[in-house]
């Protein structure tokens, strides 16, 4: 605290020669002049003494004998009366202090920690749309109403947390297991049931029945039986008959069946022999940059003398303490000249190519549970391209559950008692 005082007042260090040195420093107490951190040099001695000490010590200079110099200048006083001839940097420096003041009543970061199902880009254009992104004011940030519509928006989190510490958003999340999306289905059917009161299975896609084994519904196709599109496989709506055979009602249930059907696809990839190639010239060049929020400006003098370039590079955002972020960007940029050369690919080559994309095709294709029954796959080659012709026989269950399509049948009217006794009473009549 005593190192404050003094430094605020201001001090000196002096240099003290001549005869009587030791007088000097004992009328200095009888005055109450403070001095400390006195060092003898032999012919001289060094001390700190306060301004106001220093100018007090003349009369005492001349009654001892003694001489002074000052060799050092600290304190606020010192610093104040500097700064006042560098107006420009004071101005700078006040400014300075503004932007930071301002700035950090800002978000200038947004960290998210723990997500492993939910990518960072989809939980950042999430919280965009909730209003929350980068150069928002801390003071519109909603902390707990952040975390709630996390976990209410999101099954998958369990858990969240939201921080601010400094110019920098921490979201911490928890996520839950993969979620069994099978069982999401099924519940969404079910949902779907509730209200349509029936599902039929119906085709996906034109082809024949090679395999079917219903456990609900009622079957309307048979093994052999040749189906388009959008036709009713299982009909969800059974048949409820009357004594004489007529369907009185129809009970509503899901269908559920197991069906393969079998159709046939044909495909084809072309790829041409002549390709272009980037060769770097090895020619390049480096470029600082900075950037202030979203835009970004090179220092660089005139333009890129290259007519084809990459640009690779990286920026680094501005940071005074642990998590006080500025928005403020700086960097470099590396400039490399290539040209486009035209080449050709070796037979060798071609055929690694064209057999990379059967395998994308048949990994496609397992990837949807498809199988190929039988396939027939030709390569033609000429001077220009290569061409690949695959037909192939494919079987896979190409059903999806619909609401019915059956209308439930209107109750008949019930005949009233007195209509029945009516009818007798004639029909007695009749007969006498």
């Amino acid at each position: 605290m005593l190192h404050w005082i003094q430094y605020i007042r201001g001090y000196v260090t002096i240099k003290v020669w001549g005869y009587s040195t030791e007088r000097l420093l004992n009328l200095c107490a009888n005055h109450d002049i403070l001095v400390w951190d006195i060092v003898n040099h032999g012919d001289y001695d060094t001390m700190n003494i306060s301004v106001q000490g220093f100018f007090a010590l003349k009369p005492l200079l001349k009654k001892t004998g003694t001489k002074a110099s000052v060799l050092k200048r600290y304190g606020l006083p010192f610093f104040a009366s500097k700064m006042g001839r560098r107006k420009i940097f004071v101005a700078g420096f006040i400014c300075c202090m503004i932007f930071w003041i301002v700035t950090a009543g800002f978000i200038w970061d947004i960290r998210i920690e723990g997500n492993y199902v939910l990518t960072e880009d989809i939980l950042l254009d999430y919280l965009e749309e909730k209003g929350v992104h980068v150069a928002m004011k801390k003071s519109r940030l909603q902390i707990e109403e952040v975390e709630k519509a996390l976990r209410e928006d999101y099954d998958v989190i369990t858990w969240t947390s939201v921080q601010v510490k400094g110019t920098t958003l921490l979201i911490f999340i928890k996520e839950n297991e993969m979620p069994d999306y099978d069982q999401m289905s099924q519940q969404k059917n079910a949902d779907s049931i509730e209200q349509t009161k029936g599902m039929d299975l119906i085709a996906t896609k034109s082809g024949t029945v090679s395999y079917i084994i219903t456990r609900s519904g009622v079957p309307q196709v048979a093994v052999g039986d040749t189906v388009e599109r959008g036709d009713v496989l299982v009909s969800g709506a059974v048949p409820v008959y009357n004594e004489d055979t007529t369907i009185r009602k129809y009970q509503y249930v899901i269908s559920d069946a197991d069906i393969t059907l079998q159709y046939t696809e044909s495909v084809t990839v072309k790829k041409d022999i002549l390709y272009e190639e980037k060769m770097y010239t090895g020619r390049q060049k480096k470029v600082a940059m900075v950037g202030i929020k979203d835009k970004e400006w090179d220092l660089r003098l005139g333009g890129i003398p290259y007519e084809e370039y990459d640009v690779s590079g990286e920026k680094k955002q501005v940071k005074l303490l642990d998590r006080l972020y500025l928005p403020v960007y700086y960097g470099g940029k590396t400039v490399c000249e290539y040209e486009m050369i035209r080449q050709k690919y070796t037979e060798d080559e071609m055929e690694e190519i064209m057999q990379e994309e059967w395998n994308k095709i048949i990994s496609s294709l397992e990837e949807k549970g498809v199988q190929i029954t039988k396939k027939n796959v030709t390569i033609k080659k000429n001077e220009r391209n290569w061409v690949l012709n695959a037909r192939m026989q494919l079987e896979e269950s190409a059903v999806e559950l619909v609401p019915t399509a059956t209308d439930p049948i209107p109750e008949a009217p019930q005949e009233t008692t007195e209509g029945v006794e009516q009818t007798e009473h004639q029909n007695t009549d009749v007969n006498e």
